[in-house]
This record gives C-alpha cells, structure tokens and sequence, in this order.
C-alpha cells in the first residue's frame, strides 16, 4: 500500500512541476499538430464486443455519435447520445491512425477507454478498449476491474470533409 501510495507522490511531483514547462508545452502542441484533419467532426460510431470478462456490465453491441473536436490545442471527445464529454489525451499519431484515451470517475467507480482508429476517407476502423475499476470507499484500492474490447466503425455525418473541404 506504501508503495502506491510514493509512486502516487512521484508522479504528483512530477506533473506539478513539468506541466508548467513551456518546452513540455511545445511537445504536446506537436503532437496535436499532427493529428489529421479528417479526425474532426461529427462521426456516427458501432460498436461490436469482441472480448470480455463481464459480459453482463458491458452491452454486445452500441450505437453513438461522438463530436471529435479542438479548443486551444486540446482535443475534446462528445457523445451526443449519452450527454457525456470529456478531454482526450492523445498516445499515438501514425499517418491516419489515431490513439487516444480517456477516463472519468463516477461514484466509485472509473471508466478508461483506449481507443485507436485508423481513418479513410469519410470512414473509419478500430478498436475500443474499457477498463471499469470499483474502488473502495474506505482506502481507494482497487476492488474489481471489468474489461470489455469492441471492434468499432464510424461514418462521419459532419466535419471538414464530408462538406467539401
């Protein structure tokens, strides 16, 4: 438990004193920089499960509509269906192929998603990978995690390309 606990810390110290650091700063811009234009819009996405350990927690197969958009060189992921938004932190840019994830805490629990899509055209294919975590009330360990992986398609219905440009 100590051990979580100082790598917590370590990781704290470092954030707090590199995010701030214009040199930092300089390499995530590039970063965004290199994400495709075809990336952005509005995307019709369907998801089919392809592996799980909690087959009740996680649904066969959905239906969303993410806004994929960016404000002051950040990269935000909106799903029109289910209301929610969230921040994305890019991994990866290889050409047409984008890594991102994201996570969000809700009650006790934290949802990560791990998305990669490899774009062409107005049409994109991927993967999805969610990690839910339970975590305990009492000293923040992690109880139970659930994974689910989706082969995932989109169309996109707005944005850039689909108008012309």
């Amino acid at each position: 438990m100590k051990f979580k606990y100082f790598i917590f810390l370590l990781l704290f110290l470092f954030f707090s004193v590199f995010v701030g650091n214009p040199v930092l700063a300089v390499l995530l811009k590039g970063h965004v920089e290199e994400v495709p234009p075809a990336f952005y819009g509005t995307w019709r996405v369907v998801s089919k499960r392809i592996d799980t350990n909690s087959p009740v927690t996680f649904k066969e197969k959905g239906l969303d509509l993410w806004n994929l958009s960016m404000e002051n060189n950040v990269i935000y992921l909106s799903n029109t269906f289910s209301g929610a938004s969230a921040k994305i932190l890019l991994e990866e840019v290889k050409g047409s192929t984008v890594t991102f994830s994201k996570s969000g805490r809700y009650d006790n629990k934290i949802l990560t998603d791990k998305v990669t899509i490899s774009i062409n055209g107005d049409k994109f294919t991927g993967e999805n990978t969610l990690q839910l975590d339970t975590v305990s009330d009492v000293d923040g360990s992690v109880r139970k995690t659930e994974t689910a992986k989706y082969f995932i398609t989109g169309d996109k219905i707005a944005g850039d390309s689909v108008i012309g440009n």
